[in-house]
C-alpha cells in the first residue's frame, strides 16, 4: 500500500513525502525547505528517488538545492515554468512513471501561469490522490497571481470532474479560514456548519486537515459551487450585479474573499 506523509514546513506549509510500506524509497513534492525533509527521512530511514513540483514559488522550490546536492534527485515541474534543476519538464497529459507511481499531469494555471497538479487514479495500492498545489486548497483556492479567472475556473471545473473519492493534497494547512469565508458566502450550507466544527475540533488537538474527500470539497468549499443558486445570490449582491457565466461567479467570489484576507 503506499504511505503518505506531510512534512510541516514554515508556518503551514506540507511537504508530502510519498512511498510503499514494503521500501525505503519514498517521492517528494513541493519541498520549499530542505531541512525538516532530510531530517525525516533520516530519522525514518528513507531514500528519495525524485522531486515533484507544481509551481515556482519559493516556499515550494526552496529546498530543491539541498536536495539535489545531497542525493542527486530527478526533478519533475511544470515545463512553462523556471524550476531549479528541472530535469523533466512536464504538461498536460505527460505522465510520471516512478517505482508503483504513476502520475497523471494536469496544467491547472491560474495561480501562477505554469502550474501543474499530478493525479493518480485509484487502484490496488490505495485511493485516488490529487497533488494540486496551490490550486485548490480544502476550503479555498489560491489567488490569482499570474493567471485570469477564467483559467483557473477552467482548473477548477476540470478539478470537480475527478472522483469523489479523490483525496486532495494541496500544500498549505489553510482549511480552518477558509472555511470561515465559506460560511460567510452561503451561511444556510449545512455541510460548511458542520466541517467547521469538525475542522475546529481537529485542529485544537493539533492534527492536520488535509487530505480532503473531493466530494467533501464538492459540498463546502466555495470556488467550487459556482452553481449553487445561494452562492450565486450572495456573489451578486457582493459584486452589485448580475453574475452569468460560471467564470464571472468564480471572478466575483475570488473577490470577495481576497477583500476580507
Amino acid at each position: 500500500m503506499l504511505t503518505i506523509q506531510g512534512i510541516p514546513a514554515f508556518d503551514d506549509n506540507y511537504i508530502w513525502c510519498i512511498g510503499t510500506d514494503t521500501g525505503p524509497d519514498v517521492t517528494l513534492i513541493d519541498p520549499g525547505d530542505a531541512k525538516p525533509v532530510i531530517t525525516a527521512l533520516h530519522a525514518q530511514g528513507l531514500t528519495p528517488r525524485a522531486i515533484l513540483i507544481t509551481h515556482h514559488h519559493p516556499d515550494h522550490t526552496g529546498g530543491i538545492d539541498q536536495l539535489v546536492a545531497h542525493y542527486g534527485l530527478p526533478v519533475f515541474g511544470p515545463g512553462h515554468e523556471d524550476i531549479p534543476h528541472r530535469s523533466h519538464p512536464l504538461g498536460e497529459g505527460d505522465t510520471v512513471e516512478l517505482p508503483q507511481l504513476h502520475l497523471r499531469v494536469m496544467d491547472v494555471p491560474g495561480h501562477t501561469r505554469g502550474h501543474i497538479a499530478f493525479y493518480r487514479a485509484a487502484d490496488n495500492l490505495g485511493p485516488a490522490l490529487l497533488f494540486c498545489g496551490d490550486t485548490l486548497f480544502t476550503g479555498g483556492c489560491g489567488r490569482l497571481f499570474e493567471g485570469t479567472p477564467a483559467q483557473m475556473q477552467d482548473a477548477l471545473q476540470r478539478i470537480r470532474a475527478l472522483p469523489d473519492e479523490t483525496l486532495v493534497y494541496c500544500a498549505h494547512e489553510y482549511t480552518e479560514a477558509n472555511l470561515g469565508f465559506a460560511h460567510i458566502a452561503e451561511p444556510h450550507n449545512a455541510a460548511i456548519s458542520q466541517r467547521r466544527k469538525d475542522v475546529h475540533a481537529a485542529r485544537q488537538q493539533g492534527l492536520p486537515t488535509v487530505p480532503a474527500p473531493l466530494g467533501l470539497e464538492k459540498a463546502t468549499n466555495p470556488f467550487l459551487r459556482w452553481d449553487t443558486p445561494e452562492l450565486v445570490r450572495n456573489a451578486e449582491a457582493f459584486a452589485g450585479r448580475p453574475l452569468i457565466t460560471p467564470t464571472e461567479i468564480f471572478s466575483a467570489v475570488r473577490q470577495w474573499k481576497d477583500t476580507l484576507d
